[in-house]
């Protein structure tokens, strides 16, 4: 999208390729894209289209095989692995489509996890998280396990555990692919509040255009390119760009 600002995300000829010779496979041909602070955006494509390596990339998971990534003008893709991790820890957080919490902890010690790893103090871990869950609407079920939440309510501690940190983007893959159409709609109006009033950056991906009309710009990826991208000045209101 067009923007006077410099991009929070620009990838520039980004290829991937997994294996060598005769066995090849070309996942990503050199895609561009931009991403500006403070968008929500859907990333659609059939199995196989690039997207889920894009994110990957974009999550500083993987590294693509060539071109350039720059993340807040920083470019990502000469980092090494430790320095990449610590990318991560500090700016993104990570929300999948199985919650991946753990069974037999509370909803507060989920939401403190990503804090313990990084070496935050008891009281600091403990109000933060307390925050994060009266965010998302949880503080009065802190002491509940996964077990005793509805699915809705787990993916709501996961969302919890990836805003702790306070980071500037959100990754989410499938977020409301475990959930039934109530929920999942409760879901994504939480990732728009999220999104509208504490300005962290969405990058969701899904294969549902009912939520993907929720984010205001949406990448469509096909055979290892981006496709098109429309801009949605409304839900459901598509211009091509």
């Amino acid at each position: 999208m067009a923007s006077n600002t410099e991009p929070l995300i620009r990838l520039r000829g980004v290829t991937k390729t997994y294996g060598e010779g005769a066995t090849a496979f070309q996942a990503l041909k050199g895609i561009d894209l931009d991403i500006q602070a403070g968008d929500f955006v859907a990333v659609m494509g059939a199995s196989g289209s690039g997207k889920s390596t894009t994110m990957n990339i974009l999550g500083c998971l993987d590294v693509p095989t060539g071109g350039t990534f720059e993340f807040r003008g920083h470019h990502v893709e000469t980092l090494g692995r430790d320095q990449r991790a610590l990318l991560r820890r500090k700016y993104l957080g990570f929300v999948f489509q199985g919650f991946n919490l753990l069974a037999r902890t509370t909803a507060l010690e989920n939401v403190e996890l990503p804090l313990l790893y990084r070496g935050d103090p008891k009281k600091q871990r403990h109000d933060a998280a307390m925050a994060a869950l009266d965010k998302v609407g949880l503080a009065q079920w802190w002491d509940h396990t996964p077990a005793e939440l509805s699915g809705g309510q787990q993916q709501r501690v996961a969302i919890a555990r990836a805003i702790v940190t306070s980071p500037d983007v959100l990754l989410a893959d499938e977020p409301t692919g475990n959930l039934d159409s109530e929920r999942s709609v409760e879901i994504m109006e939480l990732l728009s509040d999220l999104n509208r009033e504490n300005g962290i950056t969405v990058l969701m991906v899904t294969h549902e255009p009912d939520m993907a009309a929720f984010a205001r710009t949406v990448v469509h990826f096909k055979d290892g390119l981006v496709e098109r991208i429309e801009a949605q000045h409304h839900q459901g209101e598509k211009v091509t760009i």
